[in-house]
């Protein structure tokens, strides 16, 4: 998680050109609301999904990567700056996701708040550094939104009383999130609580619920990893030796790999609409475009998968 990222230099460059060429930034957000609005900028669907439940109307939310876009791959655009220059607020995810994202603030010229979403998170080793997918515990998403409300009531004290609202209500929606999951794994007997996925994204959520974690099509935290043909080998072998019933591929992923891993298996690939939300979230406007829509989706993917 921690390579340097030649391409993200080189984009930023690129991006800093564009932006020249075309002169100033736009007005931010809130100036050009009269006030009414705070410019945040997200990084990644879950974030930007978590300010606008914390926000509501009182905030203008840029989110960077789009649904179904790898963020560990990403490179900004010269959009990202100009919304990066004219925020109050940046969030991000932390925790290594988002490599690219110093030297964009930077080259942006941002001087307002930047929250890391993840600070306060205790994090998960994985082979290859500390596991960013932390949003996959609603416990963690707990403290990430609680930390949000923190940084939106500070940019805007007038506003400190509707976020704080707004943190009771989502909070509540987590505890019964988190509820539902433990509740559906519970139905599920524990020799079938069995996951393979596209790569190693649901560290968490496989503590969280009590699930053996067999191993991934990509083995690494990181997406830009590759399966080498000895370690292909030995997953299916794996696979079948623990007699898990499914491969589950995910929606920011090419699905080929482990629809192939699943046949030598023999066992189902879960895929197409039935992927999981391992880096991303649905389209906007899905029940799946949110957070909690996309980990209902995961839960019940899942636990039909392992029954059946």
């Amino acid at each position: 998680m921690n390579r340097p990222s030649i391409l993200g230099a080189a984009a930023i460059a690129v991006a800093l050109a564009a932006i020249a060429g075309c002169g100033a930034n736009p007005p931010d957000t809130a100036a050009a609301s009269g006030g009414q609005t705070l410019a945040v900028v997200a990084t990644t669907p879950e974030l930007a999904d978590f300010v606008r439940e914390i926000g509501g109307t009182a905030v203008a939310v840029t989110q960077l990567i789009k649904p179904n876009v790898d963020p560990h791959e990403y490179e900004p655009t010269p959009a990202d700056l100009r919304a990066i220059g004219s925020a109050r607020v940046v969030v991000k995810n932390g925790a290594g996701l988002e490599e690219w994202l110093d030297a964009t603030i930077e080259a942006a010229g941002f001087d307002g708040a930047i929250v890391d979403a993840g600070q306060g998170v205790t994090l998960r080793e994985g082979e290859d550094g500390p596991d960013p997918h932390i949003w996959h515990d609603p416990r963690n998403a707990k403290i990430m939104v609680a930390g949000i409300e923190r940084a939106l009531a500070a940019a805007d004290p007038a506003g400190a009383a509707t976020f704080r609202a707004n943190l009771g209500r989502y909070t509540a929606e987590l505890d019964e999130l988190d509820a539902e999951n433990e509740a559906a794994f519970a139905r599920l007997p524990a020799r079938d609580r069995k996951l393979v996925t596209d790569h190693d994204a649901f560290g968490y959520y496989v503590a969280r619920y009590g699930l053996e974690f067999v191993g991934s099509v990509i083995p690494s935290l990181d997406t830009s990893a590759e399966l080498s043909g000895r370690q292909l080998t030995d997953l299916v072998a794996k696979i079948r030796a623990t007699g898990t019933k499914a491969v589950f591929t995910e929606s920011s992923l090419p699905p080929k790999t482990a629809a192939a891993i699943a046949r030598q298996a023999g066992v189902a690939v879960v895929a197409g609409e039935d992927a999981l939300f391992g880096d991303s979230l649905g389209a906007p406007g899905t029940p799946e475009g949110t957070y909690l829509g996309a980990e209902r989706h995961n839960t019940r993917v899942i636990v039909a998968a392992l029954a059946g």
